[in-house]
């Protein structure tokens, strides 16, 4: 991941049920960036994340990424956890990590396990995990699935201190390593903001 990266809003809007959520919203980020997307609840945050994974359609302007994979959409280089962990409850931790490194094509891998400390309830189906250990497991597949740009959605609820220093340290490593991090969030995540876009703000 050591390729140039730029991230760019050129006046992006987006609509959603007759409201104009996000109008004219321009930026730039480059690999090594840990972005927080701050505002008031409804201003847009989860919205523009969902823009950027693909979720969304922007009713304005353009979004582009140089440098990244060749002929692949920037959604294809994202990689989105949401305010929904979507996890499969009747399947276990380990079953839900395999399901989604072979939808996204990756190899299988233990590092995922250890990287959120899972591995002891590998073999537990996810509907006995609490909440912070769900959460844990949506997060977890950042590690074994390659992507870029990581787009992360509150990343911080329901994580206890020791999670939170599993994540902090997650986002480390793939910022030295040529990443970008957007993270809507109130919270601190442990690790030094390099840009904050505010939304919902006159």
């Amino acid at each position: 991941m050591s390729k140039r990266l730029r991230l760019k809003a050129d006046n992006v809007s987006c609509e959603r049920g007759g409201r104009m959520v996000i109008e004219n919203l321009s930026f730039e980020i480059e690999n090594g960036c840990l972005v927080a997307l701050r505002g008031p609840n409804g201003a847009g945050k989860s919205t523009l994340l969902r823009l950027l994974a693909g979720l969304n359609v922007p009713s304005g302007g353009k979004l582009t990424l140089e440098g990244g994979a060749p002929d692949a959409s920037i959604p294809e280089q994202c990689h989105y956890v949401g305010h929904s962990d979507a996890l499969k409850p009747a399947l276990t931790v380990r079953e839900n990590l395999d399901f989604w490194t072979d939808f996204l094509g990756e190899e299988k891998s233990n590092s995922a396990l250890e990287g959120f400390g899972l591995r002891d309830l590998a073999d537990d189906q996810v509907m006995f995990l609490s909440a912070g250990q769900k959460r844990r497991l949506a997060l977890s597949r950042l590690i074994p699935i390659a992507r870029p740009i990581w787009l992360l959605d509150e990343p911080t609820v329901g994580l206890d201190s020791k999670s939170l220093d599993r994540l902090s340290s997650h986002m480390h490593v793939h910022l030295a390593t040529g990443g970008i991090v957007i993270a809507a969030t109130h919270a601190d995540l442990g690790i030094a903001v390099s840009q904050t876009i505010t939304l919902g703000v006159a």
